[in-house]
């Protein structure tokens, strides 16, 4: 088949088809070749594109040129990524790669496993370094609609237990369910709640990382310091004070106080996060800490930096400002925001000492409530006795935007 000749058969029938010959277990085919069936979906406030991994070829050698095609990158001429399904912006360069457990996985009562690709928008980036707590949101929904696990008579709602396999860390979800056809089936459009930087409201879904210390690097502070001082190659002699924590993804945390000293900028005023200097600031700082957590400084997803101020009302803690390939998240990413939750339950660290300042009896119950761009966001973070992080969590909600097939 030529590329860009459309096939004889119309994407419905095509995926009609494929689910036809049993939708969860049909291969990758050259019958196939231009379109692969996908979901399009909103996770927290993010969007992505799912895929069944039974759709890609099996050599994973070839699914980078497909995911950019799929995406519409690189976009050099103006950075929409108008010729494929991304966005623009990092919260809409995702996909999510979802498939069956192997055999061990399974014993260990996981559900499924899934893969998180961030596409870059006007390069040819493929990075799948770290993971997407947004989009975790929405694998397991996404896994029992395609069958990939089986929930037979639940007449409420459904945990599935995932596996990541770019932070080899297992991620629960709790979400409504209705039974069709004898098994259950997400309901995601109840009015149930609602979150910072999404209209209207849907169903509570739970998102809970168990034992998430040392998602990347193996310890929650990889350098074994609560707070760390970052030298600043692109301002030689000058330094700044950050925090260095790993949970469920690993996050670079300075404050604005901080930047503004080294920016030479009133310490009261906002941060133009737009401007290249600010810009360029930031990322020598994230690299040279990438470097500190023994973390590969040329990756742009991981780790990321966020710059952290004291709260501004009663009705939250700390306010976080977060960088995601180089541009200021809306919201904010929620791996970051349950790293925040872990750190300000760390004696000595950045986030530490600001909730100190505000709260001076601490967090007794473990959750924090951040202001980002877009709201406000509630995390919990769970400390044992002997201060291991047993688990971080928030609630999410997720919704169906597209089924049918994506062209590449």
């Amino acid at each position: 088949m030529m590329r860009g000749v459309l096939p004889s058969a119309s994407p419905l029938a095509a995926w009609r088809r494929l689910k036809d010959i049993g939708h969860q277990k049909a291969r990758y085919s050259s019958n196939f070749f231009d379109h692969i069936p996908a979901t399009f979906l909103r996770g927290g406030t993010s969007k992505g594109i799912f895929l069944n991994r039974d759709h890609l070829p099996q050599d994973r050698a070839e699914w980078d040129s497909i995911f950019l095609r799929i995406m519409g990158s690189p976009d050099t001429a103006n950075g929409l990524q108008i010729n494929g399904m991304g966005g623009g912006i990092s919260s809409l360069s995702k996909i999510c790669v979802v498939g069956s457990p192997s055999e061990e996985q399974k014993a260990q009562g996981l559900d499924a496993e899934y893969t998180f690709v961030q596409i870059g928008i006007r390069d040819t980036a493929v990075d799948y370094a770290g993971n997407c707590g947004n989009l975790s949101t929405m694998v397991g929904a996404f896994a029992l609609q395609e069958g990939i696990c089986i929930r037979e008579g639940s007449p409420d709602r459904a945990t599935i237990r995932v596996f990541n396999t770019n932070t080899n860390s297992h991620i629960h979800t709790t979400f409504p369910v209705i039974v069709e056809n004898g098994r259950a089936v997400p309901n995601l459009d109840l009015p149930q709640t609602s979150i910072a930087g999404v209209p209207g409201q849907a169903s509570r879904i739970l998102l809970e990382f168990p034992s998430p210390a040392g998602a990347r690097t193996g310890k929650l502070l990889p350098t074994g310091n609560p707070t760390d001082v970052i030298s600043i190659p692109t301002y030689p002699g000058i330094h700044i004070l950050a925090s260095l924590v790993d949970a469920t993804n690993p996050s670079v945390f300075i404050t604005h106080d901080e930047l503004s000293r080294v920016l030479n900028t009133p310490w009261q005023s906002s941060i133009d996060y737009t401007n290249h200097t600010v810009k360029e600031v930031l990322e020598s700082i994230r690299t040279e800490a990438a470097a500190q957590m023994g973390l590969d400084p040329t990756s742009q997803a991981l780790p990321k930096i966020a710059v952290l101020s004291s709260p501004s009302s009663p009705d939250h803690h700390i306010t976080i400002h977060t960088i995601s390939m180089g541009v200021l998240h809306k919201a904010v990413p929620m791996t970051v925001g349950l790293c925040l939750g872990a750190a300000a339950n760390i004696e000595g660290s950045i986030a530490w000492k600001i909730v100190q300042k505000s709260l001076p009896k601490g967090l007794p119950t473990g959750v924090v409530v951040m202001k980002h761009p877009s709201g406000l966001t509630e995390v919990h973070a769970d400390f044992s006795s002997s201060s291991v992080l047993k688990s971080v969590g928030t609630v999410r909600t997720g919704r169906w935007l597209m089924r049918g097939v994506v062209f590449h």
